[in-house]
């Protein structure tokens, strides 16, 4: 629906994440399930998804990589394999280390950490802001002067995402260019052609070898020919 190569990368993501909940016995994702569970107990919560679209964090990921760096990215997703222990879960809850993983894949996928990392801080930012705004109160009539009242607003995030929305929350934000979807590149063009034109050709090669084989077999039965002969025997009018 989104796209072979967002697809592929799907499960693989989701491969990862089965890799985790094996490893630590959680789901990744937790903390918005806990933090929707909690929202429910408040009387006139409301519980707003902020995060970007899926297909649009995806399909810029896949957009910024080049052909050998999607390559090398699905061969490391896919030989995943390293232990994960909760003493590591641990670890990672220090910022200093935290940012010490983001800067070696930073140094390997600068564009991938800009999709899926940084432009989704903007994003993420931007939606909290949108929640903070002040609440007006309904007015009685035109002539009563405009009152209001701040918002409470709980965010619910990941903890890479913080730093990123510190950073950007005095800022004036636009999200129309993070939002936008970039046009197939060639090599992904290409790519798609070719994948398809194997399938097509197997396909087509498949039916033939497949009626080859049929239109043999019954030519082969005693039946076949004695139906034939007969056949050949009606005098033609």
């Amino acid at each position: 629906q989104n796209g072979v190569m967002s697809g592929l990368m799907q499960m693989l993501l989701l491969k990862v994440s089965a890799h985790i909940t094996e490893q630590l016995g959680m789901a990744p994702g937790g903390e918005f399930r806990e933090a929707f569970k909690e929202a429910s107990k408040v009387p006139f919560c409301k519980f707003h998804l902020g995060d970007r679209p899926i297909p649009v964090t995806f399909k810029r990921a896949i957009a910024a990589l080049s052909f050998w760096q999607k390559v090398k990215l699905a061969w490391g997703l896919c030989f995943l394999s390293d232990p994960i222990s909760k003493d590591d879960v641990e670890k990672c809850k220090q910022k200093d280390l935290l940012e010490q993983m983001m800067a070696e894949m930073i140094g390997e996928f600068p564009d991938l950490h800009r999709t899926i990392v940084s432009e989704r801080d903007i994003y993420l930012t931007y939606m909290l802001k949108q929640a903070a705004k002040q609440i007006e109160l309904p007015r009685a009539s035109e002539n009563e002067p405009r009152k209001y009242i701040p918002a409470v607003v709980v965010g619910v995030v990941g903890m890479g995402h913080v730093p990123g929305i510190e950073k950007n929350w005095n800022s004036d934000l636009k999200i129309q260019e993070i939002m936008s979807v970039p046009p197939p590149s060639a090599s992904s063009r290409i790519f798609k052609f070719v994948v398809k034109a194997t399938v097509l050709g197997l396909l087509g090669y498949g039916c033939y070898r497949i009626g080859h084989r049929t239109v043999e077999y019954i030519l082969s039965i005693p039946a076949t020919h004695t139906y034939l002969q007969r056949l050949s025997e009606i005098p033609q009018q």
